[in-house]
């Protein structure tokens, strides 16, 4: 007799990490999303620079709701990451951290005023899962930004075109990244023209990581606007 598979959906709790205090003088929020085997209380620590020089600007990183030792348990004491998704049970995955997301984002931005621009940043892992996210988002970003990340191209088109209307794409990634090579972003520009929108494309000297002065170049562009 073979076995049958059953889902139940259960309430867990889920962890996020803040920088900045939401007031009525919040300019901008960012939400950034980690990537693979990441921690959002490390992750978070690479745009501490920019809310500390301005008080206007919140930025929230969410955790992933899978976290695992990297390079096993080690007696209790090995480094801990965290996923965003595996190929077991992706669908019901994927529902789940847009569930979370949905949530945390309806959470944050009903204290905030509401003209607040908002940023959505991936990393990673972080930008397909970001992209996923937002094609069921409650709201709408001022920008998008996939850093060392792609689209994801399973995404039913129709979707995807719909997502991405008039929303700013920006794509980042260091020259020496060990995981996207040069051909890979430009097959991830071309995919993007093919939904109508033309990214703004970033190259830094460096790996598969975020860099301080391209977020710095980032965060000028948000205030100008």
């Amino acid at each position: 007799m073979s076995a049958q598979e059953h889902h139940l959906p259960v309430t867990r709790t889920a962890r996020y990490f803040q920088l900045g205090e939401l007031s009525a003088a919040t300019r901008q929020v960012w939400f950034v999303c980690h990537g693979y085997g990441q921690l959002a209380a490390y992750f978070i620590r690479h745009f501490a620079a920019l809310a500390t020089a301005d008080s206007s600007l919140v930025v929230v990183a969410p955790e992933g709701l899978s976290r695992f030792y990297l390079q096993g348990p080690s007696n209790g004491r090995g480094r801990i990451g965290a996923t965003w998704m595996t190929r077991e049970d992706r669908l019901f995955e994927i529902d789940d951290y847009v569930g979370y997301l949905n949530q945390l984002a309806n959470t944050v931005l009903t204290h905030a005023p509401q003209e607040v621009r908002v940023t959505v940043l991936g990393f990673s892992q972080g930008a397909a899962t970001v992209s996923r996210w937002l094609a069921r988002a409650r709201f709408r970003p001022a920008r998008l930004i996939l850093w060392a990340g792609a689209f994801p191209p399973d995404m039913d088109f129709t979707v995807a075109t719909q997502l991405v209307r008039n929303l700013p794409v920006t794509l980042v990634c260091g020259d020496d990244d060990e995981f996207i090579k040069p051909t890979d972003l430009e097959q991830q520009r071309a995919f993007l023209r093919s939904l109508g929108v033309e990214p703004e494309v970033i190259y830094f000297a460096g790996k598969h990581t975020l860099d301080a002065n391209v977020l710095q170049q980032l965060y000028a562009q948000g205030v100008a606007t």
